[in-house]
């Protein structure tokens, strides 16, 4: 039975596909979802189970080569829904918003090119540039396919997938330090660690280092910069439009904040939002 809240334009050919990718995408996912008219949840929910493929392939224990020939398929997927054809489920999806929403192909291209970052070589310690390529091509690129489905074109839309992506993305990077460190891999910045005096050598010691908060709090800085400018952004966008962004920023904001307070020291626990926090986050962007 099709979700009340997931688009009813699924058929039976590309269904089953979307819908596992959708409902098991997490709360704030949905939660932002929750502000869009059913035309246009139908994009955001290919755009997700996109997403969620492509991510998932550049995760899995499978050999490099392979990984990256998965992704070509991808590629080619992308390709083809392009010329207006469909060779996937999920690309089945996203044949009617690619045209209705006049999205970009190479926004698409932009996210595999980020799962391909991951899947060439396991990420440690990057650059500050390095990793804002990163987060432009698994974050904003998404961000900007996003804000054409909100109703939002123009370029001060633009804006808001750029900053909001980036901001998203640090966010979830200062909060999943440790699992992503269960895959040998650690996002935070080496201008970052090498200012806060941390030797790159050895990713344990790294990780339980007294001073990782203070690089991490570094790049938090950062974060606040773009959600900031985010906001800034927004605030000259179709305010309807904007609402599932806004709920987006809201919920990773009061992560950060919740970070921001509890530290970076080890042992670290993850944070999440309680229901009655993304009831507010709810109310507020009504409102």
């Amino acid at each position: 039975m099709t979700d009340p809240i997931i688009s009813p334009l699924l058929t039976a050919a590309n269904a089953d596909e979307v819908l596992a990718h959708v409902k098991n995408s997490g709360s704030s996912f949905l939660l932002g979802m929750m502000a869009l008219p059913h035309e246009r949840r139908l994009g955001m929910f290919g755009l997700y189970a996109f997403c969620r493929v492509v991510d998932d392939i550049a995760d899995s224990e499978l050999p490099a080569e392979q990984r990256l020939a998965m992704l070509q398929e991808w590629r080619n997927h992308t390709a083809n829904l392009f010329k207006g054809q469909a060779s996937h489920p999920v690309m089945e999806v996203l044949l009617e918003p690619v045209k209705e929403f006049n999205l970009q192909e190479n926004d698409f291209l932009a996210i595999i090119d980020g799962m391909e970052m991951d899947a060439q070589q396991i990420i440690v310690a990057p650059s500050w540039d390095e990793l804002d390529t990163y987060c432009d091509c698994v974050a904003s690129a998404v961000g900007r396919i996003s804000v054409r489905i909100f109703g939002e074109a123009s370029e001060t839309g633009r804006d808001v997938a750029y900053h909001l992506g980036r901001a998203l993305q640090l966010t979830n990077i200062l909060r999943d330090i440790d699992e992503d460190a269960l895959r040998g891999r650690l996002y935070l910045p080496r201008e970052a660690l090498e200012e806060a005096g941390i030797p790159l050598d050895n990713l344990a010691h790294i990780l339980t280092h007294g001073h990782l908060d203070h690089a991490c709090r570094a790049v938090a800085r950062r974060a606040v910069e773009h959600f900031d400018a985010a906001d800034e952004a927004m605030e000259k966008c179709n305010r309807t439009a904007m609402k599932p962004a806004r709920l987006m920023g809201d919920y990773y904001e009061k992560i950060l904040r919740a970070l921001l307070e509890t530290g970076w020291d080890a042992p670290r626990l993850r944070v999440r939002l309680g229901a009655f926090e993304k009831i507010g986050i709810l109310i507020k962007s009504w409102f």
